[in-house]
């Protein structure tokens, strides 16, 4: 179900039923010349696609202005916006405080850009991750007040935490691939792994004519083939969907 789409009565329903609401982090950046700027958008919302048709879910509007950086080349006449992570940051508490207040307490965010230094984080899923501590933090603070950690019916908190119930698990960022898929796929810049990707997320944003041997990082993508890119999408589906069921 697309959340712009649903009626109040559906939003309800979902709520109730604890589903998973799920949105696609990423940035618009310049990915040399035969693939799309949003390359690190569009695998996710992509793969949403596909998992919405297998399991129930709420996909909320991906949000696409990360911070990119300019680290792969400057913006001008290559498409790469970079918008700074404090902004990120203030953009997410608001919107985690509204999901918050709708009524979610199972959501998602799958995130590719530089998430091959996920453990470490990078600034756009450091913002997000921040945000959505505090967030929760305040929430309920002002839910139960002062102390509701120390009572008494908290007695189980860390039994929920074990079991990822807890309500740090309200809001969870995700790297798209998790240490399995990036182990078996490993992480390039428009290479083999991430051309292969768009040809099996999203064909109409990869143009091998418009290749060009100008960037180093971009020399693999040559190498890019359907047998890679259907093998990484079977994996990273797997891996997203386990994520997703875990309540």
């Amino acid at each position: 179900m697309r959340y712009e789409l649903m009626f109040p009565d559906q939003l309800r329903e979902a709520i109730d039923k604890n589903l998973p609401a799920v949105m696609a982090i990423g940035v618009m950046e310049y990915h040399s010349e035969h693939c799309c700027v949003g390359v690190d958008t569009v695998v996710v919302s992509r793969a949403l696609d596909i998992l919405e048709k297998e399991m129930e879910m709420v996909i909320l509007p991906p949000f696409v202005y990360g911070t990119a950086s300019y680290a792969v080349s400057s913006p001008e006449g290559k498409g790469t916006i970079s918008i700074g992570s404090h902004t990120v940051y203030l953009f997410a508490k608001e919107l985690f405080g509204n999901l918050l207040r709708v009524g979610f307490r199972n959501v998602h965010l799958f995130i590719h850009h530089q998430s091959e230094n996920f453990t470490a984080g990078m600034p756009t899923d450091l913002a997000l991750k921040l945000a959505a501590r505090e967030t929760i933090f305040e929430f309920l603070e002002k839910e139960r007040g002062e102390g509701w950690w120390g009572k008494q019916d908290m007695q189980d908190y860390y039994k929920k935490h074990e079991k990822g119930s807890d309500p740090f698990s309200w809001i969870q960022i995700h790297p798209f691939m998790d240490e399995l898929s990036q182990k078996q796929f490993p992480i390039d810049h428009a290479g083999i792994q991430e051309t292969s990707l768009m040809m099996a997320f999203c064909p109409e944003g990869v143009d091998m004519k418009r290749h060009s041997k100008d960037q180093w990082y971009a020399q693999s993508a040559k190498d890019a083939n359907m047998d890679y890119a259907n093998a990484a999408k079977k994996m990273i589906l797997a891996g997203m969907k386990k994520a997703l069921s875990r309540k």
